[in-house]
């Protein structure tokens, strides 16, 4: 089992370990009372963890720690160039910096609002733009998901081939990389938009997909949590194959079983204009088939008068496959050690939680 585990709050970056009986505590808390909206931990071993900060106002932040979050570091946050006069689509401003990876050669790749991806090859230090993609001419018919500016929230890297990526992005689809970010293609087909004119539903380029998670044992095995359902594909993402999960298809949250390629977990909602679960009921979708069945697991959760609404980030599973966190917008914090069967409160009056990484 992880002994510890990070989470990015509206209130500042949490530590929390796991205690000896069961449970976990809070171990340390660093940037109190700043939103802290993406983390990356430490590497197996030890080494550079990054917290990305949005201070509104006073922009973006970047911080670096090199002894598990005792101390910190400010670091140069991506930056983007001067927008020519002119230019289409979104400002060049770097609004959120909204997922952070390590790829398997060590460099770190980072997600933003609005819509492009920088890369870093010395832990962090500094940051290029990707500029393949963010030049690339179909950027210009992406559009905001949840925010007024599409937004990088998945990446994905392979696990055994550090030149092959993945990303998510709302609303933009799904796209992929196989030398380092050097060129890039749709890879969506199957996904579809409701929201859209049927003619332009299967449009590649106009997907929202709200997350995407990789199976680390199987790295062709991905599974995508969409606004208009739920999806997996066995070819790295060439293809998507559409899943039935019961009571709603709609969610934000998708985790995937590093080892097992068979098993995911989705946390449904109703959709919209509401987004809350459905029914009053906190329930996660489990499937062991590859999503041809699925389990609502109900025990330990609030089933009535729950208004808890799980982001993007808010799902996270460990490398043992059995121990799972989950954190709400309400700061309710819920840990799982048998794969998701039973479920208690680990801590509950944390500030909104925006993104939770085991260490």
């Amino acid at each position: 089992m992880a002994s510890r585990a990070w989470v990015a709050t509206r209130k500042g970056l949490i530590e929390i370990e796991a205690l000896a009986g069961g449970g976990w505590r809070v171990a340390r808390v660093s940037f109190l009372g700043d939103p802290v909206s993406m983390l990356l931990p430490p590497p197996p071993g030890g080494g550079r963890m990054l917290a990305a900060l949005n201070l509104g106002h006073f922009g973006c932040k970047l911080h670096a720690s090199d002894d598990g979050g005792v101390h910190w570091t400010e670091l140069e946050a991506p930056a983007y160039p001067a927008q020519p006069e002119g230019a289409e689509g979104p400002a060049w401003t770097l609004q959120q910096i909204w997922s952070l990876e390590r790829d398997a050669a060590g460099r770190i790749w980072a997600g933003t609002i609005p819509g492009g991806v920088f890369r870093s090859d010395d832990d962090g230090a500094s940051w290029r733009l990707v500029d393949a993609l963010w030049s690339h001419p179909a950027r210009l018919g992406w559009f905001g998901g949840g925010y007024d500016a599409p937004g990088v929230h998945s990446i994905c890297p392979h696990p055994r081939r550090a030149d092959d990526l993945l990303l998510g992005i709302s609303s933009g689809g799904v796209w992929r990389s196989e030398d380092a970010g050097q060129g890039w293609r749709h890879s969506a087909a199957g996904l579809r938009a409701d929201y859209m004119p049927p003619e332009q539903r299967d449009d590649p380029n106009i997907q929202d997909p709200h997350r995407i998670a990789r199976c680390q044992a199987e790295p062709e095995v991905l599974w995508c949590q969409h606004h208009n359902g739920v999806w997996r594909s066995e070819d790295g993402g060439a293809h998507w194959q559409e899943l039935r999960p019961p009571l709603s298809v709609f969610g934000f949250a998708v985790a995937a079983h590093p080892r097992d390629p068979l098993t995911a977990w989705l946390v449904p909602g109703v959709k919209d204009e509401k987004r809350i679960p459905v029914d009053g009921a906190l329930v996660v979708n489990r499937t062991r088939d590859g999503g041809r069945s699925f389990e609502t697991l109900r025990t330990g959760l609030p089933q009535q008068d729950c208004y808890d609404l799980v982001y993007r980030h808010g799902l996270d599973v460990d490398a043992s496959g059995e121990h799972l966190l989950m954190g709400s917008t309400t700061g309710s914090l819920w840990a799982s050690r048998d794969g998701g069967d039973r479920w208690a409160m680990a801590l509950p009056h944390l500030p909104p939680i925006y993104a939770l990484r085991f260490g």
